[in-house]
């Protein structure tokens, strides 16, 4: 079974930084497009970011120019570098294939963008 664990949310000021990291117990990542989501309260889960087997990247207008999505095989490890946070970038973020497996989604990590 395969887990996905989220790791490196936090409490930032706007305009602050934050790198967040996926890491599995299987290598998946280069067999599947990877993906970054979030879910902000009282909102619909969203994809936010995708990385391809052969590091293809796509990202939601709202987080272009921001947000970086990579990945290390070797660590089993895809990140999301998120710069200039905004108070709307506020949510539970969570990784998982493109598309989604329901099997795969973990407990996320939360994501508070205040001053």
């Amino acid at each position: 079974q395969v887990q996905l664990v989220e790791s490196g949310g936090g409490l930032v000021q706007p305009g602050g930084s934050l790198r967040l990291s996926c890491a599995t117990s299987r290598n998946i990542f280069s067999i599947y497009t990877m993906g970054w989501y979030r879910q902000a309260p009282g909102k619909q889960r969203e994809l936010v970011a995708t990385i391809s087997n052969v590091d293809t990247t796509t990202y939601t207008v709202s987080v272009k120019g921001r947000f970086t999505i990579s990945r290390d095989n070797a660590k089993n490890t895809v990140f999301l570098q998120m710069n200039s946070l905004k108070p709307e970038d506020t949510a539970v973020y969570y990784c998982n294939t493109y598309p989604s497996k329901t099997e795969y989604w973990g407990q996320g990590t939360q994501v508070t963008v205040s001053s």
